[in-house]
């Protein structure tokens, strides 16, 4: 997925829904979902019978997506999942809401993961007072986020922190906008993750 550099709303438009993978854009009637709310390609508009796997293949594609990753790494976060106690499913969902890059975003300090993901690469987020430039760092409850001292004047960062402000940051994040610093008090459960994902459908695809 980081190496995809094509048009990012071609995306939405193949998963039908929002990614929000350009940020303030995708809150607005200029979203190209909004204006043409079908697949892209010239039979986008021909309505199309999938079979059951072709179902179970675009919901784990539509979650790749969304949280900006290589098919690799999401293999390797359902393997870690199965591992775990409890629902893969719901485990995965965790496991992709820890990733570094993910938090950065959900804190409002990027308007997207993409650009979470690149602030993070570039070194503008430190964990518990440390730079960490690993965007798929796994976060722990209890660790502090922040923008390094040196970035917090970044017109992007300012840009994410007033649109972060209007659309609201996540109960199990505490965040201080004054400061570009936040804490995740804890992982979130399935009913705090807002991602239209139908994660028994991921399960089922894997264990074809």
């Amino acid at each position: 997925m980081s190496k995809y550099i094509g048009p990012v709303c071609k995306l939405c438009r193949r998963e039908g829904v929002k990614l929000f993978l350009k940020g303030e854009k995708c809150y607005t009637d200029k979203c190209p979902l909004e204006r043409r709310p079908y697949p892209p390609g010239q039979h986008g508009r021909v309505p199309k019978k999938m079979s059951d796997y072709a179902i179970r293949l675009r919901e784990k594609q539509k979650a790749k997506r969304i949280y900006w990753v290589l098919e690799r790494q999401f293999k390797r976060y359902f393997e870690m999942a199965e591992r775990m106690k409890g629902h893969t499913g719901e485990n995965l969902l965790r496991i992709l809401e820890s990733r570094l890059d993910n938090i950065v975003y959900r804190m409002g300090f990027a308007v997207s993961r993409r650009d979470a993901r690149q602030l993070v690469h570039h070194g503008h987020i430190l964990v518990n007072g440390k730079r960490v430039d690993i965007p798929s760092y796994l976060v722990k409850p209890g660790d502090v986020i922040e923008v390094a001292p040196e970035s917090k004047q970044l017109e992007r960062v300012q840009n994410a922190v007033a649109l972060a402000q209007r659309r609201g940051v996540p109960e199990w994040l505490e965040v201080d906008f004054d400061q570009l610093k936040g804490v995740v008090r804890s992982l979130p459960t399935r009913d705090q993750i807002p991602e239209d994902i139908q994660e028994n459908l991921i399960v089922e695809f894997y264990s074809k």
